[in-house]
């Protein structure tokens, strides 16, 4: 079955169905602070009429929910943070361990509780930046950690099987729901396509850009060149 005829069976029966997506990249465009990151308030507006036709729409972001929530502008939808981890109650028991590494690297950190991330997309000189945090990320192994590289950022957190695969299924299942759209851009997002694996149909869109993996293109059902064409394929639902 193509992604045309996917986007159509999402279509046919809302209230059956679930719009699950990822924030940077994907509903707000990337940008070089973190902390200036807006979702555009026409992408605001379709989220809030899709809210109103599907059973779920959700966000599952690499950041804190309350800072997706932040970003989003929409108290209504589902937020999920820092890839899952709020969901796991194993978590909290390495947030000392996760920020006692974050105090042994001469990188600023942005530190969400659960998990860190060192962004490197303002470095003067991004190689220099990338081959001292690859140094971080083994450091980060020996620690009993996992490292994990995406859009210019290195990302650390616990060792829990834990990530937006499993934030997924959970939002699923705790909603009886066997049919769901997920769009991402990122090596974390690979997760939650595959997530989609265990239901009656899932469509992945992948937000494709010279950054993402090439994975997210080669497993998407629809790809799309950039969160201004996500939105405009939301508008179709």
């Amino acid at each position: 079955m193509d992604g045309d005829e996917l986007l159509e069976r999402l279509r046919e029966e809302p209230g059956r169905a679930a719009v699950i997506l990822d924030v940077d990249g994907v509903l707000a465009p990337i940008v070089d602070r973190p902390e200036d990151s807006r979702v555009p308030d026409e992408t605001r507006e379709e989220l809030r009429r899709l809210n109103g036709r599907y059973a779920l729409v959700a966000c599952v972001s690499g950041r804190t929910g309350e800072d997706a929530r932040r970003i989003v502008g929409l108290d209504e939808l589902v937020y999920v943070g820092e890839h899952g981890l709020e969901l796991d109650p194993e978590a909290p028991r390495w947030r000392e361990r996760v920020r006692a590494f974050a105090d042994d690297v001469a990188w600023p950190v942005e530190d969400k509780g659960l998990s860190l991330s060192f962004h490197y997309r303002t470095a003067e000189d991004p190689e220099a930046a990338e081959t001292y945090l690859l140094g971080a990320a083994e450091r980060a192994r020996d620690a009993g950690l996992v490292p994990r590289f995406g859009r210019m950022v290195l990302e650390v957190r616990p060792p829990l099987e834990t990530n937006k695969g499993t934030a997924v299924r959970y939002l699923l299942k705790q909603r009886g729901l066997e049919r769901a759209l997920y769009a991402g851009d990122d090596t974390t997002d690979l997760d939650a396509f595959r997530a989609l694996d265990d239901i009656e149909w899932g469509v992945r869109v992948g937000v494709v850009s010279d950054e993402g993996p090439r994975g997210i293109a080669d497993s998407a059902d629809v790809v799309v060149g950039s969160p201004a064409e996500l939105l405009d394929l939301l508008r179709t639902l």
